[in-house]
């Protein structure tokens, strides 16, 4: 950029100060044009019937610049109210760039800083799930190899122990083994909700139907399911976002809806793949808690949209929107 161009470049403040500058100037110089034109006039001394003369002129003015000023700043108000509802989990809200020319510069600066904001805070979400993800096999791996083996060596050594026990302490041992056994299932169980195996050994499919059919063993809550059969190619990225945060929202159900009954929904619908997860129960979801707020970072790692509605006494809706352009990656 040239110096001459530096000089005539003005910052936001200063177009705005140009601005109010030549709407007052333009209020002034009407006025005084009205006033020279018309049969008004002023005395000196003041003679007490040109007051109202006065009064009314500089109301007139008053009123004048007010409207061209209200007029002039009316975006700023737009743009106090979009910074008051901001919120970074939940993309997409902008101000519409148009009408006062001199604040376009300050809108279109305030909706590229969200677009940076809600980059950065994307990429810093997908590298901390990432991390999360790794953790979780980490974790499910050591229960299932360490954890799970050594109480399998157990149970076992138990039935050995069992064999050779007199009457008399058989039925005590035989409770402790089941008890061996309980907790092996239980581990087992907290290894597959760490890492669905499923889901990569088999796909999203019958990861979906093992994830309804232990949230119902586990809670009594009957679990409908309706997955579409000829899905369109998805990414190992979706694929994951999609078996969690179904996991989250049946999770939720079996823990706060007090629900009898959930249904879960996967299929495309006009042109777009929509996850749903509706229940019957209590509702009232005022605040994101952490696990819808982790839902809805999930969601932004796939640039889907999560809508979450749960007015009270008619269940909660979970609704997950991806993309049409979103490409598959594996």
């Amino acid at each position: 950029m040239t110096e001459g161009a530096k000089r005539t470049t003005r910052s936001p403040a200063q177009a705005l100060f140009r601005r109010l500058f030549m709407i007052n100037g333009l209020v002034f110089a009407v006025a005084t044009l009205v006033l020279a034109i018309s049969p008004a006039t002023v005395s000196a001394p003041l003679v007490l019937a040109e007051v109202p003369v006065l009064i009314v002129g500089l109301a007139l003015m008053l009123a004048a610049n007010a409207l061209l000023l209200r007029r002039s700043l009316a975006p700023l108000d737009a743009l106090t109210t979009l910074m008051q509802r901001v919120d970074l989990l939940r993309t997409g809200d902008r101000l519409p760039i148009g009408g006062n020319s001199d604040l376009t510069h300050v809108i279109a600066t305030f909706n590229a800083m969200l677009d940076r904001l809600e980059a950065e805070r994307s990429a810093s979400s997908g590298h901390a799930l990432a991390a999360q993800e790794g953790e979780r096999r980490r974790i499910a791996r050591e229960l299932h190899d360490e954890i799970g083996q050594s109480l399998t060596v157990v149970l076992l050594g138990l039935k050995r122990v069992v064999d050779r026990a007199p009457d008399d302490l058989r039925e005590d041992l035989h409770g402790v083994q089941e008890t061996v056994r309980a907790s092996l299932d239980e581990v087992r169980q907290v290894a597959r909700r760490l890492r669905p195996g499923v889901l990569e050994d088999l796909g999203l499919h019958a990861a979906l139907a093992a994830l309804c059919s232990d949230v119902s063993q586990m809670s009594g809550v009957q679990v409908a399911r309706a997955v579409q059969h000829d899905l369109p190619e998805l990414g190992a990225d979706v694929e994951l976002v999609l078996y969690r945060i179904a996991q989250e929202s049946l999770t939720n159900i079996a823990r706060h809806a007090r629900a009898t009954r959930a249904e879960l929904s996967l299929g495309t619908r006009d042109g777009r793949l929509t996850l749903r997860v509706t229940d019957d129960g209590q509702g009232g979801a005022r605040q994101d808690g952490a696990g819808i707020r982790g839902m809805r970072e999930r969601a932004l790692l796939i640039g889907a949209r999560l809508a979450v509605d749960s007015p009270p006494g008619e269940g909660t809706r979970v609704h997950l929107t991806i993309p049409n352009d979103r490409s598959p990656t594996r």
